[in-house]
């Protein structure tokens, strides 16, 4: 059996490529949450609906990821990232694509809906940062930021490329061209390159068990969910999401409904997508040697930043700027810190499902994020009462995170 890597240096000496297969493999997940806010006006002016039942199509979505987010993580558990992974991108881009098939009927977009609902969580976020977590214990919070770039590259490059086929071709094009695109890059590489160590060990001549066997170091279900560490996770999860994906979602809008031209609001949001990796490398950096609840309670506050800007100068190009800059780096650095803190609090063992549940809780955010944005919109005509609501969701997710423990499984 290969040696295990002695230091951060050797980890990714041996395993450089596996954080960037994984990122590109995660940046599937999160291409409805991060694309749909292109189509919102295409939309509303073909069909005349609200923009509050646009988004609710991220509210089935949310659901179905809550619903099947932990018996999802226990099938990583069972049968490994890789064959979950390979599936996910697959599935997931198909159902994005059909999105742009709509015909306008309320029953024809929520059958869409559930359709992706049903296929988002085999793109799970658990596969892609099992794997890597298998493979780098000393530079894991690194390798993390690494991995979880892939929300920041779809933030990055779907309002662009969506918008370019939209204003080409029309918006249905814009589905295609965003699934299509994707898969055509994705698939390739986690085919070829995606392996997670126990997978390895697996199925290595020397190893007789199935992966379900294979002992990795941590605890139960049952014991994380005696201590309050595993709630205030799931608490800072939740907000996190409604904060972030609402915001994200309903930016272009919010930035047009301010008199900027569509391309530009575009150009401004791909903003959030360009500091998110800015905002993930640094604190993969910054998780390596600094506590990770302390990191954590510091980027809850600059979503909270950023909505005070749009409430108080939202109509100016800098300020808009300035805020999907602080944005993009809370969608940059929180994800890595719930991930980070929930394998330095319960370890790897049952990782699957216990991240499962921190995955729900952020999928029951996105349900309900998007939603009440939109249909706070619809009903008082500004997103000012949801801004409002972002704050304070934040500033207690701060506190969360700020109070949590340090876990017996963090680095020594």
């Amino acid at each position: 059996m290969t040696s295990v890597p002695k230091s951060a240096a050797e980890e990714w000496r041996r395993h450089w490529s596996l954080p960037f297969v994984a990122a590109a493999g995660y940046s599937v997940a999160s291409m409805h949450s991060y694309g749909i806010g292109v189509f919102i006006e295409p939309l509303q002016a073909e069909f005349g609906w609200s923009r509050a039942f646009i988004s609710g199509g991220l509210t089935i979505a949310g659901i179905g990821g809550a619903l099947l987010a932990i018996p999802m993580g226990i099938l990583v558990d069972r049968f490994g990232p890789r064959r979950i992974g390979m599936i996910g991108v697959v599935v997931m881009c198909c159902a994005f694509g059909l999105l742009g098939t709509a015909t306008g009927t309320v029953a024809n977009w929520i059958a869409l809906w559930v359709i992706l609902a049903l296929c988002n969580p085999w793109s799970t976020v658990v596969s892609w940062t099992k794997a890597v977590a298998s493979r780098f214990e000393h530079s894991r919070g690194l390798a993390f930021a690494i991995t979880l770039s892939g929300a920041p590259i779809t933030t990055t490059f779907i309002p662009i490329v969506a918008t370019a086929f939209t204003l080409a071709y029309g918006w249905r094009s814009g589905f295609f061209g965003v699934a299509v695109i994707w898969a055509l890059i994705v698939w390739p590489l986690v085919f070829l390159f995606f392996r997670s160590a126990h997978e390895e060990q697996a199925s290595s001549a020397d190893e007789a068990k199935p992966l379900a066997q294979v002992e990795l170091p941590g605890i139960d279900v049952a014991e994380a969910l005696r201590g309050p560490a595993f709630y205030q996770l799931l608490l800072a999860s939740a907000l996190f999401a409604f904060t972030v994906v609402g915001t994200t979602v309903h930016f272009v809008p919010i930035l047009t409904d301010s008199g900027a031209q569509p391309m530009a609001a575009a150009g401004i949001a791909s903003l959030v997508g360009i500091f998110a990796f800015i905002g993930r490398v640094g604190m993969g950096l910054l998780l390596d040697r600094f506590p990770a609840n302390l990191l954590g309670g510091a980027v809850c506050t600059l979503p909270a930043m950023s909505c005070a800007i749009l409430l108080t100068n939202g109509s100016d190009p800098l300020f808009q700027a300035i805020a999907a800059a602080l944005l993009g780096l809370t969608v940059g650095g929180e994800i890595d810190i719930i991930a980070y803190l929930t394998t330095r609090q319960f370890g790897l063992k049952r990782y699957g499902a216990i991240y499962g549940s921190m995955t729900a809780a952020m999928n029951i955010g996105t349900a309900t994020g998007g939603l009440m944005a939109g249909a706070i919109f619809d009903w008082q005509g500004s997103y000012d009462t949801f801004l409002f609501v972002t704050i304070t969701a934040m500033l207690t997710s701060s506190v969360a995170l700020l109070t949590i423990g340090k876990g017996r499984y963090a680095a020594h």
